[in-house]
């Protein structure tokens, strides 16, 4: 329980900021889909959501659930913060849309077995027991479903080097969270039938040091090419794109 009330406190103060600094709630769908170089391939998997039910897992600002629900999927969202829960509330009011927000853990989803034929999450697993979140997954997922989650990647030890000694922007976490390790996927390996597993910024994870959109481009470009003929690189990434079946 403490894990879970860090968590809360920390993501809740950190939406009561975002508030008070006055947000801007209404936004073009590539803005959501390009802000990162993983989430326009990872959106990709779920495949065309056009009247199924989808379930944003860990919410947040609720971007995701706004885009979803304009593809014309059937979505509700859920965070831990009642704060990131007012905000995506907020936002796909001002976006024209309906989802239906509520507030929860993802270690016990308040939904009925099946309920969900996709799941999309963004930065979440990393901060749960992953064996339980795995089969509450598992649980609220329809036959044939698909849940994609893009998650920081602890396979690279330099970048683990990095990411505890260097300041950067963007550099905001939990007391308890740490990047998505292979013992942790090994656990969702045992609760799936399938995990895909798809690396992603390998050179481009320069992009936090490098904000400048050609350079940008370039990395991008170039990791394409080095992952496409040495996929085995992939485990040295920043992120990494799992879809579960």
């Amino acid at each position: 329980m403490e894990r879970i009330t860090h968590e809360l406190l920390f993501h809740d103060r950190q939406a009561h900021a975002r508030a008070a600094s006055g947000l801007q709630l209404c936004f073009d769908d590539d803005d959501y889909r390009d802000h990162e170089s993983w989430i326009r391939p990872a959106l990709a998997q779920l495949g065309d959501v056009r009247g199924l039910r989808v379930l944003d897992y860990g919410c947040g600002h609720g971007m995701a659930a706004v885009v979803l629900a304009r593809a014309d999927a059937l979505v509700s969202a859920f965070d831990l913060s009642g704060g990131y829960v007012a905000e995506a509330q907020a936002r796909a009011r001002a976006n024209g849309v309906t989802v239906h927000c509520l507030q929860a853990n993802g270690e016990c989803l308040p939904f009925a077995d099946h309920s969900f034929d996709r799941v999309w999450g963004c930065a979440i697993l990393h901060h749960l027991d992953l064996p339980k979140a795995g089969r509450e997954l598992r649980r609220v997922l329809a036959p044939g479903g698909r849940a994609v989650f893009c998650e920081p990647w602890a396979g690279n030890p330099l970048l683990n080097l990095a990411r505890k000694r260097l300041p950067y922007p963007g550099k905001h976490r939990t007391p308890d969270e740490q990047p998505l390790t292979p013992q942790q996927l090994a656990a969702l390996k045992a609760i799936f039938a399938s995990v895909d597993v798809r690396g992603q910024q390998l050179l481009a994870m320069a992009h936090r040091f490098a904000p400048a959109k050609h350079l940008r481009a370039y990395l991008d470009r170039c990791d394409a090419a080095i992952l496409q003929r040495v996929p085995a690189l992939e485990h040295f990434c920043r992120y990494v794109v799992l879809t579960m079946q």
